[in-house]
């Protein structure tokens, strides 16, 4: 019954954000779209992506048709799906799609999601004997795959601390499910992920958090394929407009919002309230150049790159 409650409150929130939505964003500066389009849009199914997920119903009556896709393996597999034409658009961690870009990708990045760094936490097994982040020098990190955030930022840990790039070991596991059977197998010692979609894990006495590592960047960006923004970048801005719009009023209502963080992804509502309290969805149309150079200089700095790149090249300006 209790899940039944929680469902249903989760359910009503949605609703009533679809319809302030759409009454938002007909009044806003862009017109409904003369013919329907379809995007087919990726991103982790964690908290960051609520906003997307209030905007699908009113973009579909405005003419976008959102297919959404959560990708729990993370933005190595979106930069892969984007490669593959498996998906139009990504909400991609900004490391991950920089790098990525960088070796070919052919998408763009359109804009800035998230503002607000991301907070990894390094995780062990419970009964570990690690019990801080200084312990795990030369062991196994477990990553989602090769290219994702819990790849490049085992890195930029490990410049913080000193450690021998060269000497790092990588064990490929998957996602944060397979990542648990690794812990229970044995396979890895730690493991990087977002720091408040673990906390369960953390609270039922599965893994423990020895530490924390915050990217020095705004943590989610959107890229979308060269393809898609050839034949409907209106249709990309439209959207991008309607998500703006409901992340504005997902902030703008903590009560309501830290509910149904906590009911949707069974976070404590004490643990909610502190990741609502620290993130901040971006407002603008856009990216920071000056911001992307500085990524691109970090990972040139740990090996990810091999090169200078000109960021410039990886934006697009939606109309």
């Amino acid at each position: 019954m209790a899940d039944l409650v929680a469902l249903s409150h989760a359910a009503l929130a949605g609703m009533a954000a679809a319809v302030w939505l759409l009454r938002r964003v007909r009044r806003g500066a862009r017109a409904p779209l003369a013919a329907p389009v379809t995007l087919r849009v990726g991103g982790v199914p964690e908290h960051f992506n609520l906003p997307w997920k209030d905007a699908i119903e009113p973009l579909a009556r405005l003419g976008v048709r959102v297919e959404w896709s959560d990708q729990p393996n993370g933005t190595g597999a979106m930069t892969k799906g984007l490669r593959e034409g498996a998906l139009d658009v990504a909400i991609v961690l900004t490391e991950g799609i920089v790098a990525d870009l960088a070796k070919g990708n052919p998408s763009l990045l359109v804009a800035q999601y998230v503002q607000s760094p991301l907070r990894w936490g390094v995780h062990v097994a419970y009964g570990s004997r690690f019990n801080s982040i200084g312990e795990l020098r030369g062991r196994r990190f477990g990553i989602s795959r090769p290219g994702s955030g819990s790849h490049l930022m085992a890195y930029v840990l490990a410049k913080q601390h000193g450690w021998d790039l060269a000497a790092l070991k990588f064990v490929v596991v998957g996602g944060l499910e397979q990542a648990r059977g690794a812990f229970a197998a044995s396979q890895i010692d730690a493991y990087m992920w977002e720091e408040f979609t673990t906390k369960p894990l953390v609270h039922s006495g599965e893994w423990r958090c020895v530490g924390v590592c915050t990217t020095p960047w705004p943590c989610f960006a959107v890229a979308a394929t060269k393809a898609v923004l050839a034949e409907h970048a209106d249709a990309v801005g439209l959207a991008l407009d309607a998500v703006r719009s409901a992340a504005a009023r997902f902030k703008a209502r903590p009560d309501e919002s830290v509910r149904r963080v906590s009911e949707v992804y069974g976070i404590t509502p004490d643990d909610a309230r502190a990741w609502f309290a620290i993130t901040e969805w971006s407002r603008g149309a856009g990216m920071d150049e000056q911001m992307l150079q500085g990524v691109a200089h970090t990972l040139r700095g740990v090996g990810v790159l091999t090169e200078d790149v000109d960021v410039s090249a990886m934006t697009f300006a939606l109309p």
